[in-house]
């Protein structure tokens, strides 16, 4: 007799280095204050310092948090034994990674540059200059999505044939300014999390269907996406993402629904709902041979604790504790390559529709 589904017994949390490195972060958007900082202060991570070419700016988030501001692209990259978190925009990537001293451990914002083309370039430099380099696909790290790989490792979902994200809800774009203007945005900046879990959970798929568009309301280039990812005739993969559903809490969403032959799980992003605050994320899993819903109690949130986990493989893989560096260079640029898939979708005709007799 197999035994019952405990919750307790999944894994939430990616294990710490045993001598974390100092940590020199490149920008100071909002996504540092918000996530990285955070994380890696609760982590106990050592933060050297940061640099930001807007130096007022830099300036006044190293005073929020009590590190250093470099004066310089060279002073930063001086710091012995560094770990460089890229928390740059997507276009600035590769001039940054050229500076680093090669053989360098870094994490690099995503997405992996603004387009493919980008992805490709930031890849050959990694390898030319031999860095251990990961993508923050730190989604991939979330309590919550640990806990639910662990439960299909450990077979309570049976095979995973049904993959749903529905997301209606009202984001606040202009919290991140670089990116008006971008041509893309969407996809590129914000379902790529969700691409890339995907791609973790069920392999790469064959193609996508995919259409994004913009709203009539703003002109952020686009906010609403529907894509089909075709793992062929056992397995259904669809998104459903709506960023301008602006008519109060009651009825937004933002929600993985994961079908198995033998068991289900259900999810949600709570960070979304009220960003950058956030509401508890929620995981649930009907285990097989189970009779109803099981709530797993969370031991943290995807903002911060996933940053957390993802700098912990990083640094754990560089000093030799971890075999696998999750979301490397290498793997990252697949997840670019379906984004990329995804834009030439949309941009190409749909199936027309036959002219009556």
């Amino acid at each position: 007799m197999e035994p019952a589904f405990d919750p307790a017994t999944l894994t939430q949390s990616w294990p710490k280095p045993a001598n974390p490195r100092p940590i020199v972060t490149f920008g100071a958007g909002s996504i540092v204050g918000d996530a990285h900082f955070p994380a890696y202060r609760k982590a106990g991570f050592p933060v050297a310092g940061l640099y930001d070419p807007d130096r007022a700016k830099a300036e006044k988030l190293a005073n929020e948090w009590g590190v250093k501001v470099f004066t310089s692209v060279e002073e930063a990259m001086a710091v012995e034994g560094a770990v460089f978190d890229l928390a740059t925009p997507p276009a600035r990537h590769a001039e940054v990674l050229s500076a680093l001293p090669d053989g360098a451990a870094a994490l690099i914002q995503k997405p992996m540059g603004s387009n493919l083309e980008e992805a490709t370039e930031i890849l050959t430099l990694c390898r030319e200059k031999n860095l251990k380099a990961a993508v923050n696909f730190q989604l991939r790290f979330a309590p919550m999505m640990l806990a639910l790989k662990d439960a299909v490792r450990q077979g309570w979902l049976g095979e995973v044939v049904d993959f749903d994200a529905w997301l209606a809800l009202a984001t606040p774009w202009q919290l991140w300014p670089f990116l008006k203007g971008l041509p893309r945005i969407e996809i590129a900046m914000h379902s790529i999390h969700y691409l890339d879990f995907v791609r973790q959970l069920l392999g790469d798929p064959k193609g996508v269907h995919a259409k994004t568009i913009g709203h009539p309301g703003h002109d952020v280039a686009q906010t609403r996406t529907s894509a089909i990812l075709d793992y062929g005739e056992t397995v259904r993969c669809a998104l459903s993402v709506n960023h301008d559903h602006d008519f109060g809490r009651k009825h937004q969403a933002c929600e993985f629904r994961i079908c198995g032959t033998q068991g289900a799980a259900y999810l949600k992003l709570g960070v979304n709902l009220d960003y950058p605050r956030g509401e508890p994320d929620v995981l649930e899993i009907f285990p097989k041979g189970g009779d109803g819903w099981v709530n797993v109690p969370l031991a943290g949130t995807w903002f911060p604790d996933a940053f957390a986990g993802r700098m912990a493989n990083l640094q754990r893989f560089v000093s030799g504790e971890d075999d696998t560096l999750v979301s490397s260079a290498e793997d990252a640029w697949n997840t670019m390559a379906l984004v990329e898939a995804a834009y030439q979708s949309s941009a190409a005709p749909a199936t027309p529709l036959a002219k009556r007799p």
